[in-house]
Formats: structure tokens, sequence, C-alpha cells
């Protein structure tokens, strides 16, 4: 164990931001809860919501520590996710967006291939896709392309320095997480994909940004 002021120091930081998803958020909590591994903690960051997710949160909070919670007016998903990666203090940096989950065996398995490939600044992929697998193409909207062949940000896993060090996501409206894995490549990160399909990605949702972009 590594400790900082009596603090341990996790293997992951989880990072969930929420705008207005009071009716969803827990379900994306539990499955985080319901880990075969527990070495984390979360940083719940809501970004100006305006429903009941704050006090949705504080009976997270304040039934488990490793709950930690950071709130801002609306900012946009990309610099909301900068705020929980400035916050964190885990050894590794990963995601999971409040309309999503983790089945049980998430964490422990990303953490044994982290073990086991010890160079690694990022380990990406891993998805399970409830709902419509089609999404807007970020370089052309107007056509819809197969989520296979997309960058996911939910399955990013980012060591802390590596992430820091490319100063997190760029402020864009749609395509942040391609921005920044674009940016991992660019500056010559060790990257490697997983296809183990642990990160359940729900487009059953009518309030998911891909839907909302798809509709605008």
């Amino acid at each position: 164990m590594i400790s900082v002021k009596n603090k341990h120091i996790p293997f992951f930081s989880v990072i969930v931001t929420c705008h207005n998803r009071a009716h969803i958020l827990e379900r994306a909590l539990k499955s985080l809860l319901l880990q075969d591994l527990q070495d984390w903690e979360c940083l719940i960051v809501n970004d100006g919501s305006t429903d009941d997710t704050d006090a949705i949160v504080q009976s997270w909070i304040h039934s488990d520590d490793r709950f930690r919670y950071l709130k801002h007016g609306h900012r946009g998903q990309a610099l909301t996710k900068n705020a929980g990666i400035l916050a964190s203090s885990g050894l590794f940096i990963t995601f999971l967006d409040s309309d999503d989950e983790y089945k049980p065996d998430h964490l422990s398995i990303r953490k044994a291939m982290l073990e086991e490939y010890t160079h690694l600044d990022l380990l990406h992929g891993g998805v399970s896709i409830i709902g419509d697998p089609y999404v807007p193409d970020m370089n052309n909207p107007d056509q819809l392309i197969h989520l296979s062949e997309c960058i996911i940000g939910g399955t990013f896993v980012f060591s802390a320095t590596a992430i820091h060090g490319l100063n997190g996501f760029d402020n864009v409206s749609y395509g942040d997480d391609t921005k920044l894995f674009e940016k991992a490549e660019q500056s010559g990160l060790s990257i490697a994909k997983t296809d183990y399909p642990s990160y359940v990605y729900h487009r059953d949702m009518p309030d998911s940004l891909c839907n909302i972009r798809k509709e605008s």
C-alpha cells in the first residue's frame, strides 16, 4: 500500500461526469460498487445540472468515502472530464459515462493487463453495445458509422502521468475522445486495445450525446 498523508493511493480513478442524469446516474455508480476489484476512487463531476443530481450524489458520498464530488456551472463534457482528471489521485485514470455501466470484472481485467504490460500509457476498447450501434461520423455528421470503427472514450485507461502530459481533453462539442486519442498517438505514447467487452455502452437512451447529435 502506498500512502500520502495516511491516504491510500487507489489504482484507478474513475471519472463520472453528469449533466441532468439524475434519473439514470445510480445505475452507473452501482456497477462500480459491484466490481470484483475495489481499489478505486470515483470522482463524480456535476456539469451544472438543474435536476436532482445533487441530492442523488449526496447519499453516495456520505455512504462511501471513495466517492468524491465536484460541481460547477455548465461547461460541456470535455472540460468537465478535465476537472475530474485534475482532482484525481489514482495511478490510472479511467471513465464511466453516467448512462453506461461496467460489467463486474471490468476493472480487474484492466488491472491485470496493465500489470502484465507495464509499459502501457493507454489501454482502450472492449465494449458491449446496447441499442443503436451507429453514430454520426465526426468528420461528416451526415454519415453514420458503426461504433466498431470509433474510439470510445469511456473505455480509456490512461496512466495519470500520460493524461496529464497531454493536458486532458480538447474543448470541442463532439469527438473529444477521438481528439485525445490522436494526441496520444502523435505524442508517441504506448497504446494497446482490448476486445474484452466489459464496458456496457448504452445507446438506448434518448438523451445520449450521440443521439442528440444525430437528431440535430
